[in-house]
């Protein structure tokens, strides 16, 4: 029987079992096993994991674990600039598009609410959403751990809270996307980008009150929904702003403070 050395740091510990978090702990293993899988056989899914050392060196997914090897495991970074130390989750290199499985809904509406590219459909199975990540290298957003451990998905994470707006703030911390936050430019139900349309184009479909006090509005190309910045908007600005002012990131710190 050979035996490695496993510790997890940071929000990890959350996903591990209770006598396993915040400390170090021995892991028996028999036959040939990779670290990934390992890893993941402890509960915690590929898409959370940044960083791993294998006797105080960096190893990818693919590593085989030895006995008497000592393992560490970290989160993706947020404050902490990693430096020179290799990371395991790709880099966004331009704007942030996600897809959601069907357990999160309003979150996607919030999302979509704040410009964010967000694909979601109630109807969509775990094999169908795990291709839709990888074939448009959208990051899938879950809260099943099964469907972020499918070696398709390479661009994801694993929400924590249950209540749809903590949901969206944990987002937004985890990604750092209050600096890319663009209000009311899509449709709330069909993720496409709104267009200004003119008042006489749209009137007849207008209540009369709105048509008498409004004179700005959108409509979305997909679902011909139309949208005007009535007292829903204004609520809704105010409830954005302070939201964004809540999840502001501090200044990186690097690690060779």
């Amino acid at each position: 029987m050979q035996r490695a050395r496993f510790r997890f740091y940071a929000e990890l510990n959350d996903l591990l079992p209770q006598p396993k978090r915040g400390q170090c702990f021995s892991h028996a293993f028999e036959a040939v096993a990779s670290v990934k899988d390992t890893v993941e056989a402890f509960g915690i899914p590929h898409t959370e994991v940044d960083l791993i050392l294998a006797n105080g060196k960096t190893v990818t997914f693919s590593y085989l674990l030895r006995d008497g090897d000592r393992i560490s495991v970290y989160p993706v970074f947020r404050s902490l600039d990693p430096g020179p130390l290799s990371c395991l989750q790709p880099r966004s290199g331009g704007e942030m598009r996600f897809v959601l499985d069907t357990h999160l809904g309003k979150l996607a509406a919030h999302l979509r609410m704040l410009g964010f590219d967000s694909v979601y459909r109630n109807d969509c199975g775990d094999e169908v959403l795990a291709q839709v990540s990888a074939a448009e290298q959208r990051t899938l957003l879950s809260r099943d751990r099964g469907l972020l451990k499918r070696s398709l998905v390479t661009h994801g994470y694993l929400v924590r809270e249950a209540q749809p707006r903590e949901q969206l703030v944990e987002v937004l911390r985890r990604f750092n996307l209050s600096g890319s936050v663009a209000p009311f430019r899509r449709c709330l139900d069909c993720n496409t980008l709104l267009q200004a349309v003119p008042k006489d184009q749209i009137s007849h479909r207008l209540p009369p009150e709105t048509r008498k006090h409004y004179d700005e509005f959108h409509v979305c190309p997909g679902c011909n929904r139309l949208y005007w910045k009535g007292s829903h908007y204004q609520r809704m600005a105010v409830l954005i702003g302070r939201m964004i002012d809540s999840v502001r990131p501090a200044a990186p710190k690097s690690l060779d403070h």
